[in-house]
């Protein structure tokens, strides 16, 4: 085994170890895990896209900011304040020559990460659930698509973006998907497969779609990882892209649901699963 593989390894070890612990434990352990990765995440977007130093210095302020509402628990505060600073954002791309949006862009991605992992995994066992099931469905399209795009291969994905992806694998990794979150909601609630089946679909195309949109940035800015803040594996995008935005519309979702129920942001993980 090489020095490089087993440094892989236990990096992936202690990744795994330190995640699932702080979802097992959840309350400010779980945010605080959600408001770094957050600010990792705008760290390597702003290094990455290469945007005006003034303006990676703002929305390290408005990032910061919304960190702590995620360590406050204060999630309905830090969608408001996501959307001020990212329409600020915008106004401010608006007025400088140039500039594609990548400020605004970054602002957006990192805040709604922090603010929908810690919505989704809350404070109670129906977000423990909630998790888990994310967890297992991300990881299941994510090895699923690996291998059946391997064994099948067949017509390319997105062969501009991500050369090495194919539909077989996309439609591998779906159902494998929605088997595995099936197995996790049903053995961990009472949740109606009529609800998990569509929500375990549609998590695990937004987790392949979060895959290409990483890769698409890296490739038009000419990257290989991220970063190198993980021994073995690049960066934290390039470990979480999937997870991310399968998290963006599982915050959609449970969102939908909270306005349907009572017009707040007032959310819980139970509502993904729907309990």
């Amino acid at each position: 085994m090489s020095q490089e593989l087993r440094l892989r390894i236990l990096s992936g070890i202690v990744m795994a170890i330190v995640v699932l612990s702080a979802t097992w434990v959840g309350g400010f352990a779980f945010r605080l895990l959600a408001a770094a990765i957050a600010l990792l995440v705008y760290y390597e977007w702003s290094t990455i896209t290469r945007f005006a130093p003034a303006d990676r210095i703002g929305g390290w302020i408005a990032v910061a900011i919304i960190a702590g509402a995620v360590l406050l628990d204060r999630i309905g505060l830090g969608v408001a304040l996501l959307a001020a600073f990212t329409l600020a954002g915008m106004f401010r791309t608006a007025l400088s020559a140039g500039s594609q949006g990548w400020l605004p862009g970054g602002i957006l991605y990192a805040g709604l990460t922090g603010l929908s992992l810690a919505a989704i995994r809350g404070d109670d066992a129906a977000g423990l659930a909630a998790m888990l099931f994310v967890f297992a469905l991300v990881w299941a399209t994510d090895i699923l698509a690996y291998f059946v795009g391997r064994a099948i291969g067949g017509p390319k994905l997105a062969p501009r973006i991500s050369p090495g992806k194919t539909w077989s694998g996309a439609v591998g990794g779906t159902i494998s998907a929605v088997i595995a979150g099936c197995a996790v909601a049903l053995l961990l609630t009472d949740a109606s497969p009529i609800w998990i089946v569509p929500a375990a679909f549609i998590l695990s195309v937004a987790s392949q779609a979060g895959d290409l949109f990483e890769s698409f940035i890296k490739r038009r800015f000419g990257v290989k990882d991220s970063s190198r803040l993980i021994p073995g594996h690049g960066g934290v995008m390039d470990r979480v892209d999937g997870l991310v935005v399968a998290c963006f519309a599982a915050f959609v979702l449970m969102a939908a649901r909270a306005l349907m129920a009572g017009g707040s942001f007032d959310m819980n993980g139970g509502m993904l699963l729907g309990l």
